[in-house]
């Protein structure tokens, strides 16, 4: 909360009301006293260090990758054991010195290097060809570093490797669901939660992303939509980031915000790829599968559920309409086989009304990442609905007109309504 935007605006805030006369100087003296002091930020110095400490270390890497094959197998091993050595006590001393972000960026470089060395091991004893264990064991490695000395940018290490692990054995195994890696993804959430850190939750809440898709293109080999799955996953992930948000504690408020973030915006993408991409695949997919699994619908449902939990719970309106966009993204699925003959007209206006809600949500909220994704997403559908569907261009354009009409009735209508409901 105490970040530097707020401050400033606190401010200027404290300097108007004091010029006003709504507060007494001793007050506004008070309120400056209470606060606690700004963390330092990254000034040109820091910068210049960063960009300085980078190049060397990509001089050495050089230097290192020109003569591998000349160097010997145990100096090879003790050059990289010796990088991790050298960033670790680095790291330490800008810590102790208060140089929390040259000390986050020293445990990431030791994270790497420590990837670097597996990669070496494997190499150099021709150890069995499980890229996939690989990136798990450097998964650990760059987990137990953030853990240690809380960087930041060794749990972005760690959750990369992560990703990286759980695409390759969705590749692997197409067969099986990858459920391990929601083990590890819900440990770096603790982790973020843990924190208190915003830059942590942004990078969990990106990390669940790439196995979302790696799971929907697997089970595209049987026949199933991916972008159904896709806005299962998209649900869940919105609303449980509203439930978590609508928790009491700051660090689950903080957490779940910033989930409900990405999960609005997947909801606007998974919308608008709907449109452009779903119905030629439906049109002409010849198997009896259904087109999603039951435990993704069921995703999809605790999605809803959570969001309306949510709105039970902090009593706002604009939460309601988020479990309504939710809702009529994952109706538009059965709607549109039932379409197969002629144009999707009602999972065209489902989603059409998914993005309003979202709009109306965010400005219900005041949350303006909503606002954008949901004006991001009614463009992505009318862009779909007008070029990338097949059919005719004016029965579209007639569609589009409707709706358009309608917008507008009811605008009109609330426009009616709020002095109403002010007065």
């Amino acid at each position: 909360m105490f970040d530097k935007a707020y401050r400033q605006r606190l401010e200027a805030d404290l300097a108007q009301w004091e010029a006003e006369g709504v507060i007494a100087p001793a007050a506004s003296a008070s309120i400056r006293n209470a606060l606690p002091p700004l963390s330092p930020g990254i000034n040109i110095a820091v910068i210049v260090a960063i960009v300085g400490g980078l190049l060397i270390a990509a001089a050495f890497l050089a230097f290192v990758a020109a003569h591998w094959t000349e160097i010997a197998r145990l100096l090879r091993f003790a050059i990289l054991l010796a990088g991790m050595i050298v960033a670790g006590g680095l790291g330490a001393w800008f810590a102790a010195t208060g140089r929390s972000v040259l000390a986050d960026l020293c445990a990431s470089i030791g994270a790497i290097v420590f990837g670097a060395g597996i990669a070496l091991v494997g190499q150099m004893y021709h150890l069995g060809d499980d890229f996939a264990g690989g990136m798990l064991l450097w998964s650990i490695g760059a987990f137990a570093t953030a853990l240690l000395t809380g960087s930041r940018g060794a749990l972005a290490v760690g959750l990369v490797a992560a990703c990286f692990w759980t695409c390759m054995r969705v590749y692997d195994a197409p067969d099986v669901l990858h459920f391990p890696f929601l083990v590890v993804w819900l440990i770096a959430a603790a982790v973020a939660f843990a924190w208190n850190s915003r830059v942590a939750a942004h990078l969990v809440a990106s990390a669940m992303l790439p196995w979302w898709v790696a799971t929907s293109i697997r089970f595209d080999l049987d026949g199933m939509q991916p972008s159904f799955l896709l806005a299962d996953g998209a649900a869940l992930l919105f609303g449980a980031g509203l439930a978590i948000a609508a928790a009491p504690s700051p660090r689950a408020q903080r957490l779940g915000s910033v989930l409900s973030i990405y999960g609005a915006f997947s909801l606007a993408a998974v919308a608008s790829l709907e449109v452009m991409t779903i119905d030629d695949i439906i049109r002409f997919r010849t198997g009896t599968v259904p087109a999603q699994p039951h435990w993704a619908i069921l995703c999809g449902v605790a999605g809803v559920v959570l969001a309306l939990a949510s709105a039970g719970v902090t009593r706002r309106a604009g939460e309601i309409l988020a479990a309504c966009a939710i809702g009529l993204v994952l109706v538009a699925a059965p709607i549109w086989p039932v379409s197969a003959a002629g144009e999707p007209w009602f999972a065209y206006a489902a989603l059409l009304c998914a993005m309003l809600c979202l709009v109306v949500s965010g400005v219900l909220d005041d949350v303006s990442p909503r606002i954008v994704a949901g004006w991001l997403g009614i463009a992505g559908v009318i862009a779909g609905i007008t070029w990338a569907v097949k059919g005719s261009l004016l029965r579209r354009s007639a569609f589009l007109a409707a709706a358009g009409v309608i917008a507008v009735v009811f605008a009109t209508a609330l426009n009616r309504m709020l002095p109403r409901a002010g007065r």
